[in-house]
């Protein structure tokens, strides 16, 4: 492999032209993909096949009124409460609302309350009506006894006398067919009051199911609309979403304020902010140092550029014909931004560092993409692998993640391997400042620089970072574990959750929205959960209406349950929907027990009903999914492994070190995990990193951080441990060659450590709150991995273990491929060719940059 990349520096380095061409074409077909083809980003992390799918799909058959997604608005009165003009202005916003061609309908707060409270003043009435009936019958039915008793009397009185039959039918008869009339209107009113009562009973049923749930608050502050949409809140483009911002908006002039909630407000089209930009500046601060020159330092960032423009420009090309949720080209970007810096730099640096050996610069730049550019291919196949591996969860909007964080990590490598080059020799001289170019002459005319190297190569082994930790490998072993243990500790809290309002920063429109929902209304109301149920075949209205109360009953004793409603009936009576209201918000963990209770009864329910019920909605949804991510990451984490075990075997033919990086790699995996626990579940530095509502960790952020941070910890083995092992090859002891080979790349490492970092970094404060938290925990696990894993213990036990570190079974070392990471075979290659008498030392990246 060393020899095809060397070939393919040298044809893009001969070919400059040809190979930039290329890259314009591609760079643009790319951007011109996506202006053309990209379609709507949404934040649908729903899973075909699912229940909540299966009944989103029975709704949209059998009752396509209530399918569709739904939306709250909160209206807030400046003043002490509604004004009739307040009022006025908020029934007017939400009828022009009904005439957008997206919207489906509205529910109007102070028409909605007013039927509910109508509601319980007709069933006072009613009540009463009924009571004064039933007196009213029982005063009836009492004369009616009394003139019985009465007639009965003087019957017996003129039987006793001997009067005959018919005397005493003449006398009586006319006062026996009255009693008759009377029994017969008594049976009648009976049997209207009866059915009365059944109505006043249904009605008081109905009443009781809505109680705790209200559309103006009590205090008259507060006024909660829905909007209810033909598509799925998810499914709305950018442009619906502020087209019903700017309507709910006109009520300000009525002296009412209106607040969105997040399913409205949140516009997920952006996918670059300010945050983003300051971390690539600081990504640029550190190759200027490095490198010296801003020639030098623009280049890597040149490259990762262009290779996003790319990347990410094929992926919202396919936004059209994809589900894509918004988070899918930001991580693309954060990735692609990452490794495209890193992966520029080291052949750059490699090729800095032999220009100024003296080498010319085609034999340069084509030996540095063979040596550099061969561990930036591995270390690119890595990071693909392990992203590309995200689709076997199964699931889709998880697999189209990985998939186009994959390609853009992928067109990265490529823009490495060949537009570098080509750059590299449009540069030429001005990658390097006058002054190291004097101080490379001077050095080189030295007849003992070689004397001069080997000594200072010596003592910066001994003395720097890799020294120390050397001469105290068990302390340093056990500090670094220590450490890494410590910060893990909070991921055994580790609780997932998709987003709600409640997460979003506090000055933001979503979260003043969800706020005054909890504060006015109960926090419940911010995600409801949606109940569909299959009543029995041939039920009349009241029968049908009678069956979903006692669904609605059986659901409202379920602990955290503040409200269970009917809301909806099919035409033929055989479809119901249920509005059911959690106490706490739809991220909770009450919340998360309410839809498990739920699906719980469904036996208790068909049992004593005959309706069988099904949950759907937003929030059963965000559950369902979460428990999805939650059961898929142990077999992922097994799956990324195994695959790190294979990978490393391979590249460093030992049996020891693929276990050592895999182990390193857990650690700053639970060390991740402990760091994202304690900031944004519980709240530890919130004010630091702009966490103003902790709660539950992002759902998929551990599976995705699993396959991103094996693949950036394998980079940077790579580049720590063939060093190693290249100098254990060229005939050094084991424990020296941990000192010289740590030296000779620990520079490097550093700053492209320091450059991701950053760059994930300026993700932390992205504009996108769901981003937020997957920023900090690549930046914080790729900080403790390459500071204290692959700097610290890596070198620590490799020293303690010596020649040990590089044990294979013979039988082992016979069968496995020699994938040539180190580009042992180029230089034999050199060496045959004499391309090694032009007096370039064999030096790592890191070794010629600190000359």
């Amino acid at each position: 492999m060393a020899l095809l990349l060397y070939r393919l520096g040298k044809f893009s380095y001969r070919h400059r032209w040809l190979v930039v061409s290329l890259w314009l074409a591609i760079l643009l077909a790319a951007g011109g993909a996506a202006a053309a083809l990209h379609g709507t980003l949404s934040n649908n992390f729903q899973i075909p096949g699912t229940e909540t799918q299966q009944m989103a799909d029975k709704l949209q058959k059998e009752l396509p009124a209530s399918s569709g997604g739904s939306a709250g608005v909160v209206f807030q009165a400046n003043d002490a409460q509604f004004s009739q003009a307040g009022k006025e202005a908020v029934s007017a916003a939400l009828a022009k609302l009904e005439t957008l061609p997206d919207v489906r309908g509205t529910v109007d707060p102070f028409a909605t309350q007013d039927q509910l409270d109508q509601a319980a003043k007709d069933l006072a009435a009613g009540e009463a009506k009924a009571a004064a009936g039933k007196a009213e019958l029982e005063r009836a039915a009492a004369e009616l006894a009394a003139g019985k008793e009465q007639l009965a009397a003087a019957e017996a009185q003129m039987t006793a006398a001997g009067l005959p039959a018919s005397a005493i039918e003449a006398q009586l008869g006319q006062q026996k067919t009255a009693l008759g009339a009377g029994q017969e209107k008594l049976d009648a009113g009976t049997r209207e009051a009866e059915a009365g009562n059944a109505r006043l009973a249904l009605a008081k049923r109905q009443f009781e199911a809505s109680q705790g749930m209200r559309f103006v608050s009590e205090d008259g502050k507060a006024a909660l609309a829905q909007v209810h949409f033909k598509t799925s809140i998810n499914g709305l483009a950018p442009e619906v979403r502020q087209e019903v911002q700017d309507i709910v908006g006109t009520v300000s002039s009525a002296g009412v304020t209106a607040l969105p909630s997040k399913e409205i407000s949140e516009d997920v089209s952006e996918i670059f902010g300010v945050a983003e930009i300051i971390g690539i500046a600081v990504a640029a601060l550190v190759l200027i140092i490095m490198l010296g020159t801003l020639v030098a330092a623009g280049l890597p960032l040149l490259m990762a550029v262009i290779g996003v423009a790319v990347g990410v420009g094929a992926t919202m090309a396919l936004s059209s014909v994809v589900d894509m949720s918004s988070i899918s080209p930001m991580l693309a970007l954060m990735l692609g931004l990452a490794v495209g810096i890193d992966y520029s730099l080291f052949i750059v640096n490699r090729h800095r560092g032999q220009l100024l050996a003296g080498v010319d610069a085609e034999e340069s730049v084509a030996r540095a993409t063979g040596t550099s550019g061969n561990a930036v291919l591995f270390a690119g196949l890595t990071v693909i692998i392990a992203l590309a591996a995200l689709v076997v969860p199964g699931l889709p909007f998880l697999g189209v993640m990985g998939v186009s964080a994959a390609g853009t990590v992928a067109v990265a490598v490529l823009v490495a391997l060949t537009l570098t080059p080509a750059i590299l020799s449009l540069v030429g001289r001005k990658l390097i400042s006058k002054g190291a170019w004097a101080k490379a002459e001077r050095h080189n005319a030295d007849p003992n620089r070689e004397a001069e190297d080997r000594a200072r190569d010596e003592h910066r082994s001994s003395h720097g970072w890799g020294g120390l930790v050397t001469r105290h490998p068990v302390l340093a072993l056990l500090a670094g574990v220590l450490a890494l243990g410590i910060v893990g500790l909070p991921a055994a809290q580790l609780r997932l959750a998709l987003p709600d309002g409640g997460s979003e920063p506090a000055d933001s429109q979503a979260f003043k929205a969800y706020d005054a929902t909890k504060r006015s209304f109960g926090e419940g109301m911010t995600g409801p959960i949606i109940v569909v149920g299959d009543l029995p075949d041939g039920l009349g209205e009241t029968e049908a209406q009678a069956k979903q109360l006692d669904v609605a009953d059986i659901l409202r004793r379920t602990e955290n349950v503040t409200a269970a409603i009917p809301v909806a009936l099919s035409e033929d009576r055989g479809t119901a929907v249920f509005q059911v209201i959690p106490k706490e918000g739809p991220a909770s963990a009450s919340t998360v027990n309410v839809v498990s209770d739920i699906r719980a009864e469904r036996a208790e329910i068909e049992d004593s009903t005959g309706v069988s019920i099904g949950l759907t909605g937003q929030t059963a949804g965000n559950v369902d999914v979460s428990t999805k991510l939650g059961d898929a990451l142990p077999s992922y984490l097994a799956i990324v492994v195994g695959l790190s075990l294979v990978l490393l075997l391979l590249v460093f033919r030992s049996i020891v070190v693929p276990l050592l990086a895999t182990g390193g790699f857990l650690l700053s995996l639970a060390a991740a995990f402990g760091a994202v626990v304690a900031v944004y579940q519980w709240g530890w530095l919130g004010s630091v990193f702009g966490v103003d509502n902790p709660g539950a960790v992002l759902s998929f952020l551990p599976i995705i951080l699993i396959g991103v941070l094996f693949g950036l910890a394998m980079d940077y083995q790579v580049f720590i441990a063939s060093g190693m092992r290249e100098s254990f090859m060229h005939g050094e002891s084991a424990k020296h060659a941990v000192r010289s080979g740590f030296s000779h790349a620990s520079a490097v490492v550093t700053a492209a450590a320091i450059i991701m970092v950053s760059v994930f970094a300026g993700f932390i404060f992205s504009h996108l709150n769901m981003v937020r938290p997957l920023g900090f925990a690549m930046a914080f696990g790729v900080l403790v991995d390459a500071f204290v894993v692959r700097m610290t213990i890596v070198p620590a036990v490799m020293y303690l273990l010596g020649e040990k570190a590089w044990w294979l079974p013979r039988w082992l070392d016979r069968i496995l491929p020699d994938v040539d990471v180190e580009g042992a075979k180029l230089r034999r290659h050199e060496g045959a060719t004499g391309a090694a008498s032009e007096g370039e030392p064999d030096a790592e990246p890191a070794e010629v940059a600190a000359r």
